[in-house]
């Protein structure tokens, strides 16, 4: 199957040329890259996240292979979905579903179900994919969308995800697709992201989890972080870094009612 692009001209460019122009503009000068095991990026419209998402993307060795973890924001499908097979389409061309990661990890995880109802419509995947295209091309992807947040689940999904790419022989990038604090003040949002970042750089998973549970965080992609982190841990992840964080307050100059974004690095 094909999936054709849902939000090309609303979160990110529909035209090719003006798409590259605008990626090259978020991301940084070259410099000494990271190997990394995985990364956390932002995914709301690229004037607001772009940079910080761009920011991480320019200190990575992007491999061949990436797998992408997201929330699902529209409710569609299975809780646990990825598409087993086929392609995406983005205005800079078609990206392959690696449908080799996807068999194996099926079978690792019986949770999982191959269901691309989950995807057709998630924007969540689809605005990393044209910064992966331009970076590396000819990349291929494993697309997962996680709408469940029992702490069990994400931490088996996330040990399935290590037990696949150890046994592999390749490097897989894992990205979890995140914003962070949604639609309340600049303070109290910076407040709130700064504990589940906490947590993130500690490589804490199961205490992300609760902080953003008991601390109230409308971190949206908080189910797809602690599959991440816990699959890297298992990884052996050693170090993290935050790359960069923002508010869409930074562009927009509206403070009463932000959503966060941070860029996070982990190998």
């Amino acid at each position: 199957m094909l999936r054709e692009p849902a939000v090309a001209g609303r979160f990110y460019p529909a035209d090719p040329a003006v798409l590259r122009g605008d990626l090259h503009s978020y991301l940084s000068p070259p410099r000494e890259l990271i190997h990394a095991i995985a990364c956390m990026v932002p995914h709301a419209g690229y004037m607001y996240s772009g940079a910080v998402a761009g920011a991480v993307f320019s200190t990575i060795a992007i491999p061949s292979r990436c797998l992408i973890l997201c929330p699902n924001h529209t409710g569609r499908g299975h809780p646990l979905s990825l598409m087993a097979g086929g392609a995406w389409r983005t205005p800079l061309g078609d990206v392959n579903i690696d449908h080799e990661l996807a068999e194996q990890l099926l079978q690792a995880y019986p949770a999982l179900t191959d269901d691309v109802e989950a995807h057709r419509f998630e924007h969540a995947i689809e605005v990393e994919l044209p910064f992966l295209q331009l970076i590396r091309p000819g990349i291929t992807f494993l697309p997962i969308t996680v709408g469940t947040s029992r702490l069990i689940l994400l931490e088996q999904l996330g040990e399935a995800i290590a037990q696949v790419i150890q046994k592999c022989g390749h490097q897989v990038l894992i990205i979890a697709s995140s914003d962070m604090n949604h639609y309340e003040d600049d303070s109290t949002t910076r407040v709130k992201d700064r504990k589940a970042i906490h947590r993130i750089l500690a490589l804490d998973a199961a205490g992300l989890h609760e902080t953003v549970i008991t601390e109230s965080i409308s971190m949206c992609g908080f189910g797809a972080t602690v599959a991440m982190l816990t699959a890297a841990k298992r990884l052996g992840a050693q170090k993290t870094e935050l790359v960069q964080y923002a508010t869409s307050g930074d562009v927009s100059g509206d403070y009463q009612a932000v959503v966060g974004y941070a860029g996070i690095v982990v190998a």
